[in-house]
């Protein structure tokens, strides 16, 4: 007797650790998504983007200072010529040192960078080395260009004399070796605070556009050291050269290549650097779309959620999800499917808003960094070009015909300044316009590929419902304050609801693989048939979400899918006790109870489990992954727990009724006239019963 009873005792508990660590796990996975999506979206700056652009920016700054360190800072202009045609004059032996060792402090930075991200370094002493050594080199370089822009170092007459393409090298050198430093700084503030780890999680796009930019970097200047030797170039010279003619700028003027040698050595040095100017055009896009976009979105969405929230007229029963648009909304006399429903449609709503909103923010940034880089790069090069009259049109000019690769060459530079800083601009100009055209392909591109597709539909090429029909849709989008759907979404019936569940389930049981099923429904075990009818409904739907989430642009599901896939683990809609409760008003008090976003609504008296609403901020709508892969995550996750069931020595466990059986379908298919919904309850036991079960 004794024995019985502590068996029976060790099943208990076995049982509640079961159920316990299952709570647990959940409670987990929900607040790990809530922390994933607000935290790293306020850090993703100083987490990832602040060393991707240290380790893309830092070797063209080494780049910079192997300039400013080949070539001799001054030059004597002897009458008739100009200071590109000078003869230089030999630099002090501590300049040349002190450049030396700015030069090597910026390599060990750099190469501490590189091996801490390899994870050949620690954060804790990688970190250190990077930050000190760019700041030295930094403020050695700012040293050396404060002394030579004294008369100091400057030979008089000053107007006989120049300053070379090296020092203003020196100058963009030690710029950016303090911007990236400073960057840095704020990556480890961050990391000690707690806000992630003591490490870089870059992915493999970020460290191929960083692998690329080095690669390109190395490119450039091999390149300009050959040419200049073939050709007898000097050689900050055949690097300007080189980066106009591996970004198709070909402004031509008087650097040209003249020998045969240098002609054919072109044909390969141009391809290759077009391919790896592509391949660094292709990173940043990609980059842009895979990490920018995603935690840009993220904001967007919970900044319009918020909003949303915050303007819902109980008195008038509308919620405002646009300046000129309201959607009725009401709680009263619905049920809790229909109040779910209208939830959903309300978020979807604010997905669109708000995606809408990401899109033609991020045009505007994009579109006002071009601004600037054209409108300043003028400034400087109007300054610079003095000697030659340009004015600040003709300054314009130059740099939108230089921005867009036409370069007709009727307007070289040739002061040292314009050459040095025309390098790094055109530079700066591949990653600012490459996000610019991404963004317009987002918004501007694709509204006039819409509007002439429209326009084709309206005129020569209509579609297969006619020109009525199409000018019919065009003038329901065109209403303000309506929400538009298309008519097999607008107002479903019930019938139409429910029948997307039945006609998903009855594909399955017509399928000759639910062999084990049927086999245990002929044993009469009815209990073991609907688990294993349910396992083979999850395997199936999984395989289906994964075709799913390869669909670009990835598939948003209707209201009655997802109610169809929430059933399927565990998160029946029907069930009140999984969700925020509705709104209790009166006279006094306008709003009382659970907030209509919240994160969760508390929770339930009889289990511990977060309760959620298709507005909060634990809403599948707003998570950072797509809808395909939330919920093959989710469906993996149930099946990988009742297969874990079938494992449990816990005979309650093992004979839990599943959320979906045969028994419904199969009466549903014998009679026709018969309501739907109370077809299914005979064979689909809600979240109620199984929490019965486990109370």
């Amino acid at each position: 007797m004794n024995d019985l009873e502590l068996d029976g005792a060790t099943q208990e508990a076995a049982q509640d650790v079961e159920r316990n660590t299952d709570q647990q796990d959940r409670h987990d996975e929900a607040q790990k998504e809530e922390d994933d999506f607000l935290d790293p979206s306020r850090w993703w700056f100083a987490s990832t983007a602040c060393p991707l652009i240290a380790g893309t920016f830092g070797p063209m700054a080494n780049a910079f200072s192997v300039c400013a360190l080949v070539e001799k800072w001054r030059v004597y202009i002897p009458p008739g010529t100009d200071e590109g045609h000078g003869i230089k004059v030999e630099d002090p032996k501590w300049l040349i040192a002190i450049n030396s060792i700015s030069l090597v402090f910026a390599l060990i930075a750099n190469m501490s960078l590189l091996l801490n991200m390899a994870r050949r370094l620690s954060f804790a002493i990688a970190q250190p080395i990077t930050i000190i050594s760019w700041f030295m080199s930094s403020f050695l370089l700012i040293i050396l260009v404060a002394i030579a822009s004294t008369s100091i170092f400057r030979i008089q007459p000053m107007q006989e004399h120049a300053l070379t393409q090296a020092f203003y090298y020196g100058i963009m050198a030690a710029g950016i070796y303090f911007i990236i430093a400073s960057l840095m700084v704020v990556t480890v503030i961050g990391a000690h605070q707690g806000h992630y780890p003591k490490e870089f999680r870059l992915t493999p796009s970020q460290r191929t556009l960083m692998l690329q930019t080095i690669g390109f970097v190395v490119y450039l200047l091999l390149g300009a050291l050959v040419f200049s030797t073939v050709e007898g170039w000097q050689f900050l010279d055949a690097v300007y050269w080189a980066d106009f003619t591996l970004l198709t700028i070909g402004i031509g003027g008087e650097f040209v290549p003249t020998t045969h040698t240098g002609r054919s050595l072109l044909f390969p040095f141009a391809i290759g650097g077009i391919v790896m100017v592509g391949l660094v055009v292709s990173s940043i896009r990609s980059l842009v779309l895979e990490r920018g976009k995603a935690k840009l979105s993220a904001r967007f969405r919970e900044t319009k959620r918020q909003k949303v929230i915050k303007s819902v007229n109980m008195d008038r029963r509308t919620i405002r999800v646009g300046i000129f648009e309201k959607i009725d909304f009401s709680e009263k006399g619905l049920t809790e499917s229909q109040r779910r429903e209208q939830e959903f449609r309300v978020m979807r709503r604010v997905q669109e808003k708000a995606e809408r909103n990401r899109r033609y923010t991020a045009l505007a940034i994009s579109s006002t960094a071009a601004m600037l880089l054209w409108l300043v790069g003028a400034v400087v090069f109007m300054n610079a070009e003095k000697p030659q009259g340009w004015s600040y049109f003709v300054s314009l000019y130059f740099a939108y015909t230089s921005l867009m690769t036409i370069g007709y060459g009727d307007f070289t530079i040739s002061s040292n300044s314009a050459k040095a800083f025309f390098v790094f601009w055109s530079l700066l100009a591949v990653p600012t316009l490459t996000i610019l055209i991404s963004n317009m392909g987002d918004t501007v591109i694709k509204e006039f590929k819409d509007l002439t597709i429209w326009l084709g539909s309206l005129t020569v090429l209509p579609d297969e419902k006619g020109v009525y029909a199409t000018f019919k849709i065009a003038l329901k989008r065109l209403q303000f304050g309506k929400l538009y759907r298309p008519d097999n979404e607008k107002n479903p019936t019930p019938e139409s609801s429910k029948q997307t569940t039945l006609d998903r389930l009855a594909e399955h049981i017509e399928d000759e693989e639910l062999g084990e099923a049927e086999e245990a429904a002929e044993h009469g075990d009815t209990i073991e048939r609907d688990i294993h009818f349910y396992h083979y409904v999850l395997a199936k739907e999984i395989r289906q979400l994964m075709m799913d989430a390869n669909v670009s642009p990835p598939k948003q599901y209707t209201y009655q899918e997802w109610s169809y896939y929430l059933r399927l683990i565990g998160l029946d809609e029907d069930d009140s006790s999984r969700h925020r409760k509705p709104r209790v008003e009166n006279k006094r008090s306008k709003q009382k109870g659970p907030d209509l976003g919240a994160a969760d609504g508390g929770k339930d008296e009889n289990d511990d489990r977060f309760t959620w609403s298709w507005l909060g901020i634990r809403s599948p709508l707003m998570g950072n992954t797509s809808e395909a892969q939330w919920l093959l995550q989710r469906l993996t996750r149930t099946l990988e727990l009742e297969m874990h069931k079938m494992k449990s020595p816990n005979g309650k466990l093992r004979n839990e009724q599943p959320p979906v059986s045969m028994e419904g379908l199969r009466n549903r298919q014998g009679s026709g006239d018969s309501d739907p919904e109370e077809l299914l309850e005979k064979g689909v036991n809600s979240a109620e019963v199984r929490r019965r079960g486990r109370s």
